[in-house]
Order: C-alpha cells, then structure tokens, then sequence
C-alpha cells in the first residue's frame, strides 16, 4: 500500500479513507470530540461542583447581603423594580461560562503537551473543523454547568424568566455567549505554551473581564457614581454584551448591538486561533521546539 505525504506528515494510505467520506466523516468526528469531553468531565466529580461554588456564593452570601442596599431602579430590561440576586443571577450565569471557557485553554495546553492534542491536530479532517469540534464540545459543558446553576438558584429562591415564549431567545444568546468565551480561551490556548503560565494569563483575563462589565453593577450605575474610566471599559468589554443580550432575552426586549458584538468577537477570536495553530505559525511551530519545553 502507497503512503501519502499530507502537510509534512506521512499518512497511510488506510488512514485516507476517511477523506472520502465528507460531511458524515466530519460530523462523526465532532461527535467523537464531544462525547470524550463529556465522557471525561462525567468522571470528574469536583469539576461540576468547583464551578458552582462561585457563582452559588455570590448569590447565596453577597447578593443576600446588599439585596437592600444596592437598589436596582427600573431601567430596561426590567418593568419595576427587582431584588438585587435577580439582576446578578444573568451575570454569575456568564460567569460559568466565562470560567470554563478559560478553563478550556488549560485542556488544550495540557492536551497538546500530553500529545493528545497533537494526534488530533494531524487528523485527515481540516484542522479549522477540528478546532471547531473542540469548541463545540467546551460550549455543550459551559451549557450544562449553567444550567446546573439556574436549577440551583431556583431551589435558592432566586426566579428567572427563562420557560416560555422567550426560551428560544434565551438559548439563542446562551449558546452565542459560549461559544464566544470558549473561542477566546481557544485563542488564548495559541499564546500559553506552558502550563506554568495559565494562572498569571487567567488572573489578566477572567477578573478583569467579569468585574468590568455589567455582571454586578448596571452601566448608569457606573456612570452615575463617576467611574467613567470604568464605564468606557466597560462599554467595550464583549463579556458586557454576552451577559446583557442573555438579560434582555430573558424578558424579550432588545438587547441593542449586544448579539453583533458577541458574534463579531466570537467569529474573531476563532479565526484568530485557527491561524494560530496553522502548522507554519502556532502548533507547528510549538512542534518544532519540542514541546514548547
């Protein structure tokens, strides 16, 4: 049997078979990238409670604590006046999908460090589907541990329009905000080229983009109390646009430019990464150092 050479790699020609199937090839692979993602985190127990330990605190503890100090006025998205747990309850819903979306970045340093990543990477399929297929999976988790959350705080007390006629919405913006943080974890996966650098890459991404954003506090309410630095960075943080098209969806109102700044960051930042681990620049050139080590 010939051998093919395929982007300087030597394919036999048994594993070319699969170049020929297509679209079923593909979407089989994407199947098999997502069920070993939930089929791994099944087995880790921690993992589902660390990333509700965050969020559950936040609203069990603080938003208990400044539920009367902290008025929310009536400002769109809301009709009247509303308890301060249920204007964070959308944000700390980000906030799960912002953290495993960052938490992705650390699979794929530790996945292309392993090799794993690397056996993926030299697939017969286009490397930009095999990406997408690692994105998928990230966004099916970041969808389930908010959900988990959204069952959780309802068992708290705290309610959210979330069943009914603007479900669909809702899920709409959801799934658009996963897939957003989990590319820009992808992206970030392209520049740490060592595990002992995600902690100090993470503490420049996650807190800066959850505590500048509107996740907590509303935008007037920065404005209004002269943080106006804070109040323009927060009009450019895309995670601003993530948690308030989910706000506004959930009571069908019109979230502005939210769903273009999210889309438009999220087709972005894949690029981005798919250029990154084209086999000349990123991966590749990880490759030819070894390792990165």
């Amino acid at each position: 049997m010939q051998d093919e050479v395929k982007s300087g790699l030597v394919v036999p020609a048994a594993d070319q078979a699969p170049l020929r199937h297509g679209v079923p090839h593909a979407l089989q692979a994407m199947q098999a990238i997502v069920l070993r993602e939930l089929m791994k985190f099944a087995r880790q127990y921690g993992r589902l409670v660390s990333a509700l330990v965050r969020p559950v605190l936040w609203l069990a503890v603080f938003a208990a604590g400044f539920r009367n100090v902290f008025g929310v006025a009536i400002v769109a998205p809301y009709d009247t006046y509303i308890p301060y747990d249920v204007y964070i309850a959308p944000g700390l819903v980000g906030m799960v999908l912002l953290f495993n979306g960052m938490q992705s970045s650390l699979a794929m340093v530790y996945d292309r460090e392993m090799g794993l990543m690397r056996l993926l990477l030299t697939a017969p399929l286009p490397r930009p589907w095999i990406l997408l297929s690692k994105l998928t999976a990230t966004a099916v988790l970041s969808l389930l541990q908010a959900a988990a959350f959204v069952i959780v705080a309802a068992l708290l007390g705290t309610t959210l329009p979330l069943l009914g006629a603007h479900t669909p919405t809702v899920l709409l913006a959801a799934v658009a905000s996963a897939l957003m943080l989990g590319a820009l974890g992808l992206m970030l996966s392209v520049h740490i080229k060592q595990l002992e650098n995600f902690a100090g890459t993470m503490n420049f991404v996650i807190f800066p983009m959850y505590f500048l954003s509107t996740a907590l506090y509303p935008l007037w309410k920065l404005e209004e109390s002269g943080a106006q630095w804070v109040y323009l960075v927060a009009r450019l943080n895309p995670f601003t646009h993530a948690v308030e098209w989910m706000r506004f969806a959930m009571y069908g109102k019109d979230p502005g430019i939210a769903p273009w700044v999210v889309l438009g960051t999220l087709v972005a930042c894949f690029a981005i990464a798919c250029w990154g681990y084209d086999p000349q620049r990123g991966f590749g050139a990880l490759t030819k150092r070894g390792g990165g080590t």
